[in-house]
């Protein structure tokens, strides 16, 4: 299939049942007091008009998602040809016959599900030849630079996936005077907008992220953030981003192919695993 590609409700249904009975585990994404959650889930059954979902618990007992009957949520899985991701409306609550567990929801089945190869998913470097300017905000910011609402800082893109991105952002004697970009204060955990033009000439691209790990530089000149998407499967516009990311990533894969051996894409890993950032090398924090 194409980096991107929609499946039909009835093309659906055997690749739904299929995770049902590996269990195979998912996200829900979903808006609570206007922040983003993600929680771990995996889909237990499915009717003709219905898809029951179990919230697993986190590392410290039941996860909470604090979500509303008629709620849109963001749900996605992974299987071997890629990952699988929709919207949908939640329905009901049921109680979880486990006690350890965060409980049931139901949903309506979807008409669609978009389907993203996994390829798309591993990390390709940006390439040398193209810097991308990248801005990144917290989501609650005191001033209002023109098309955030919210006071950012500057950084570069360092690689692309349709999972995540990583950024180096000058700090120490190579920041910006203080009047113009405000020191890095982000921390691991925390929630971003993210905003860069990927290709010249294009539409930037927007979206929100929370912050896997922050590594600085071995001469602290840069503070490497790895950043994960979130939000993006739970409505049509943001998978029409996650769309325009995936094909980029092609992109990018192929202009490093071109430029030769030495600009090769980061491949390395978990496609969806922000390690230690690779250029330049960091230091343990």
């Amino acid at each position: 299939m194409n980096s991107a590609c929609i499946l039909e409700r009835e093309e659906s249904r055997d690749l739904v049942c299929k995770a049902i009975q590996n269990r195979i585990q998912g996200i829900l994404s979903f808006t609570s007091r206007n922040k983003w959650h993600v929680a771990r889930i995996v889909m237990a059954n499915v009717t003709e008009d219905w898809l029951h979902i179990e919230v697993l618990p986190g590392q410290s007992g039941p996860q909470p998602v604090n979500v509303q009957v008629g709620q849109p949520v963001g749900i996605s899985f992974k299987v071997a040809r890629g990952k699988f991701l929709f919207d949908a409306t939640v329905e009901a609550f049921e109680p979880s016959a486990d006690p350890s567990k965060g409980g049931m929801l139901v949903v309506a089945y979807p008409d669609q599900i978009e389907a993203i190869q996994r390829r798309s998913y591993y990390r390709v470097r940006v390439p040398a030849s193209l810097p991308v300017n990248v801005a990144v905000w917290h989501r609650l910011g005191n001033a209002r630079p023109e098309g955030t609402g919210h006071r950012c800082v500057q950084g570069r893109l360092v690689d692309l996936s349709a999972g995540g991105t990583q950024i180096a952002i000058p700090c120490g004697s190579q920041a910006p005077d203080s009047d113009n970009q405000p020191r890095p204060d982000f921390k691991k955990g925390q929630y971003v907008g993210v905003r860069f033009t990927p290709l010249p000439y294009e539409e930037p691209l927007t979206f929100n992220a929370q912050i896997r790990n922050i590594l600085p530089t071995a001469d602290g000149s840069a503070l490497c953030m790895g950043l994960q998407l979130v939000g993006l499967e739970a409505s049509r516009e943001g998978r029409e981003t996650l769309s325009r990311i995936a094909g980029i990533v092609d992109q990018y894969y192929r202009m490093n192919d071109t430029l030769g051996p030495d600009l090769a894409p980061c491949m390395e890993g978990d496609p969806e695993a922000l390690s230690a950032p690779q250029p330049p090398k960091p230091t343990e924090v």
